[in-house]
């Protein structure tokens, strides 16, 4: 497969002001030095606890927020180098949908004008054609041409939420990412809008990058996983090699408290001791010593960096 992303030493420090003149004391490492590929046509899922980061890493990409340092190349362009007119141009191939389907919708506008406002900004279309293609996009992602004049607050959660996933589908990108897409909804909610975005996925040929903290829905969407803890990558695998042989400590822990379909079937429970440290003070070393039960002294002292522990395995851990 081909690389459609590159993601290379990706940082995003928040300062810490105080006093009078918010003098920057410290930085909270939100994104700290995180590497990884994305392949066209794949869905690559990120995980991890709430606060390590993986949202941040998926805004920094599109560049809704900037990053501190690092590299995003996207189709051999470096986007951290683009401006003005060439980085509106690029935004047509790079979406995101939100994980609050309410919050992100206008509500003092109708479906109709939110989904053709990008439409509108990148030029695309006259006014008749921008209707029609989003009284058509309305009907795949299973809504219909009687929502085209609906406000959101007269949609079900569900509803909302499909809205969104066509307004990152009208400008026809190829790479789209999901923060926490189905977070908010409904069980029985969650995996209708997970089957539309697979055969989404498989109509418009889509890469997603889908971020998530829940491992079951990330191991029914995701192609390959990425564990992060605490700003870092920690793991990267393909699926079934992660949850069927996790080697990262954390990862281990991770996928113990997972509930099991089978009540008769039992599995050893890792659990973790202590807090997770804060991103403004992260500890030395590898970043989870401090809750590890296999850390060893230089664990400690040196960090670990992602290496491959065997094809297509990656790990950021001195045991291997």
């Amino acid at each position: 497969m081909n690389k459609l992303l590159e993601v290379k030493n990706l940082k995003k420090y928040f300062p810490i002001q105080t006093g009078v003149f918010h003098k920057t004391q410290s930085f909270v490492k939100a994104v700290d030095d995180v590497s990884f590929d994305v392949y066209e046509g794949e869905t690559l899922g990120i995980v991890g606890e709430s606060g390590c980061g993986k949202s941040t890493t998926g805004r920094s990409i599109i560049r809704l927020i900037e990053p501190t340092n690092g590299q995003v190349i996207f189709q051999g362009k470096n986007l951290s180098e683009l401006k003005g007119h060439d980085l509106q141009k690029i935004r047509r191939d790079l979406q995101i949908v939100f994980q609050d389907p309410y919050a992100s919708l206008n509500p003092r506008m109708t479906v109709g004008t939110i989904l053709e406002e990008p439409l509108k900004i990148h030029g695309l279309g006259s006014a008749v054609e921008r209707r029609e293609r989003v009284k058509e996009l309305l009907t795949i992602v299973g809504l219909t041409e009687y929502h085209y004049d609906r406000y959101p607050h007269e949609f079900s959660g569900g509803q909302r939420q499909r809205v969104g996933i066509a307004r990152a589908l009208i400008t026809r990108p190829k790479l789209i990412v999901a923060d926490e897409p189905v977070s908010a909804l409904d069980v029985s909610i969650q995996s209708q809008i997970l089957n539309l975005m697979k055969d989404l996925q498989e109509q418009f040929g889509l890469t997603y990058m889908f971020i998530s903290h829940d491992l079951s829905v990330v191991r029914h969407i995701s192609d390959r996983v990425g564990v992060m803890y605490l700003g870092r990558m920690v793991e990267l695998a393909p699926k079934h090699k992660l949850y069927a042989n996790p080697k990262h400590p954390y990862t281990q822990a991770l996928l113990s408290a997972v509930p099991h379909p089978n009540p008769k079937e039992t599995r050893e429970r890792i659990t973790l001791s202590g807090d997770v440290p804060s991103p403004a003070n992260p500890p030395a070393g590898c970043a989870f010593h401090t809750r590890c039960h296999a850390c060893m002294d230089i664990c400690k002292t040196e960090r670990p960096e992602l290496k491959p522990s065997s094809d297509g395995h990656f790990v950021a851990c001195h045991l291997y």
